[in-house]
């Protein structure tokens, strides 16, 4: 199965603004990439309406893409924060109808790198917590065809939800047409014990992958099995993009949040090519024309 390539305009640029997204966009689709995932950092950084027609321009579909940042957080948090959180989603969710995206990503439970200890007790009470501050988010998503895609992340990032298990513990009640999983093959190399089985666990509530090298840096120049991994998204029915994650180091704020501490190739602009060659190479591999 030809899947579409895609990539976060985090390789190049945060936050995400209208002039930086004509360049991105112009920039992704000269490369080949068919589609962007677009976070939402702060609304209003930039415009769903100047989004929509910059995309039509360079026959670029999007994937809205979710932060959270500190203050975000639906389980053990005041009720204020999980309110803020919520309405937070709420707008993605508004933001991805306009752009005609299918789905909202992220790791909406808590702030990201905030972590604490919990035992069987506490961490059963947080999934129903987080269950409960979901459902409204995820009614919404569901009444205008979009659906929440979740993402577990590594343990130095969250202490929530780091694996698909603890995913469809945490979310199988809610699990469907409004809610799924987004899964990353940075976060999967670290947790799970076998990449490929752990997207077929995911099965169906598989809405949306992101692919980068196991060290952030470029598809294909690291030591994953990519085309398990693709067999693996075969085998679960999964014909969304693979979107292309990675981060500038070249902002303080991201580089921090995402550990960038080095150059993670000559440029963004080559870990990026890099990465739709070797991907494009190897559908091409398995799916002559």
């Amino acid at each position: 199965m030809r899947r579409t390539i895609g990539v976060n305009t985090w390789v190049w640029v945060s936050p995400l603004t209208d002039d930086s997204l004509r360049e991105i966009a112009a920039k992704a689709a000269g490369m080949g990439f068919g589609a962007l995932e677009l976070p939402v950092e702060q609304p209003g950084d930039w415009s769903a309406d100047v989004a929509s027609e910059v995309l039509a321009e360079h026959r670029l579909s999007a994937v809205v893409v979710g932060a959270m940042g500190p203050g975000r957080n639906l389980v053990a948090a005041p009720g204020s924060e999980v309110v803020a959180t919520q309405n937070y989603l709420v707008q993605c969710v508004k933001t991805a109808e306009r752009l005609g995206s299918r789905v909202v990503a992220g790791p909406f439970t808590a702030a990201t790198g905030r972590t604490w200890r919990m035992d069987a007790e506490e961490r059963e009470a947080r999934y129903r917590e987080l269950r409960t501050a979901l459902a409204p988010v995820v009614r919404q998503a569901e009444e205008r065809g979009i659906r929440l895609a979740i993402e577990p992340l590594n343990r130095y990032e969250t202490s929530l939800v780091n694996t698909v298990e603890q995913a469809l513990e945490a979310l199988g009640p809610l699990l469907g047409p409004g809610l799924g999983l987004t899964l990353d093959s940075y976060h999967l190399n670290i947790e799970e014990k076998h990449v490929g089985d752990a997207i077929r666990a995911a099965g169906d509530h598989l809405a949306h992958v992101q692919v980068c090298g196991n060290d952030r840096g470029a598809v294909g120049d690291d030591h994953l099995d990519w085309p398990e991994f693709l067999d693996a998204l075969d085998d679960v029915g999964y014909t969304g993009p693979l979107g292309l994650e990675s981060f500038t180091g070249e902002n303080a704020t991201i580089a921090v949040a995402a550990s960038v501490w080095r150059p993670l190739a000559s440029s963004q602009d080559e870990l990026a090519a890099r990465s739709i060659r070797y991907l494009t190479a190897l559908q091409d591999e398995r799916h002559p024309a």
